[in-house]
């Protein structure tokens, strides 16, 4: 058997997903493709798993697709139109369609659609080593696995194209202070933060998490009254849960919340 390429360590509560491929800075393969596919779909039924921890194992977090696997991108001339639609639109569907909190902690590169795949996670952290990089520009192709989306959206038109056609590298600094991420961290206290952060939200109220990503996600496109309406019915399953009625009881009695399991 071959060596596995996506580690998944089962925790109280939580589960921390690591790409294991770190001769190849964690480049996917149609291996790693399929096995971090795999642990995400059991993280997302598990009612066991509360919340996510995706990072990288060795000295990146992700570069991407690996060019050099010549079986898998098809020749000289491939289709990667069919590679993104057979693997990683599936992907970044996946993560977004979590109903649990995901941490991406990107402990170093993220280059290509590494990048893309940690700004899909729901909390970003980056050691202060780590670098961002819309490498795509220098194989000429395009920026893909959300790209172009999560550039234009959380950092505007201007830095988008910027950042997309120089392909130069965004500090973890700069990418926290743009918006693009929620924080940069020490390196030796990365896996700390985000581990912390994974604790808190395998105790917390589970439906309601998945709810305010349904709805922040929902933002980008919606109206302000397609939004409200979404608010008003998401509140209202919010509203008719067990966990709102242990939140207040909580709340009234001056206590820890007790939130079911996922």
């Amino acid at each position: 058997m071959s060596e596995a390429t996506v580690l998944h360590d089962r925790r109280d509560g939580y589960s921390v997903i690591s790409l294991n491929r770190p001769d190849r800075l964690n480049s996917f393969n149609r291996q790693q493709h399929a096995e971090l596919r795999a642990a995400l779909e059991e993280c997302a039924t598990s009612t066991e798993i509360r919340a996510v921890v995706l990072t990288g194992q060795g000295r990146g977090f992700c570069a991407g697709q690996d060019l050099s696997d010549v079986d898998d991108m098809g020749g000289d001339r491939p289709d990667l139109g069919k590679t993104l639609h057979d693997n990683y639109n599936p992907l970044i569907r996946s993560m977004r369609a979590m109903p649990k909190p995901i941490i991406c902690a990107v402990n170093g590169v993220a280059a290509g659609a590494g990048a893309n795949i940690a700004l899909a996670g729901d909390i970003v952290i980056a050691a202060r080593s780590a670098r961002f990089i819309q490498a795509f520009a220098k194989i000429a192709l395009i920026p893909d696995a959300g790209g172009t989306y999560w550039l234009t959206h959380l950092l505007g038109e201007a830095r988008a194209k910027a950042l997309a056609l120089t392909a130069q590298p965004l500090s973890a600094e700069d990418a926290a202070n743009w918006g693009l991420i929620w924080k940069a961290v020490d390196d030796d206290k990365l896996m700390a933060e985000a581990i912390s952060l994974a604790e808190g939200f395998a105790a917390g109220p589970t439906h309601a998490y998945g709810l305010t990503k349904q709805a922040i996600q929902a933002a980008s496109t919606n109206t302000l009254d397609e939004q409200l309406e979404l608010e008003r019915r998401l509140q209202r399953e919010a509203g008719m849960s067990d966990d709102y009625k242990e939140g207040v009881k909580a709340f009234l009695e001056k206590r820890p919340a007790n939130y079911r399991k996922a």
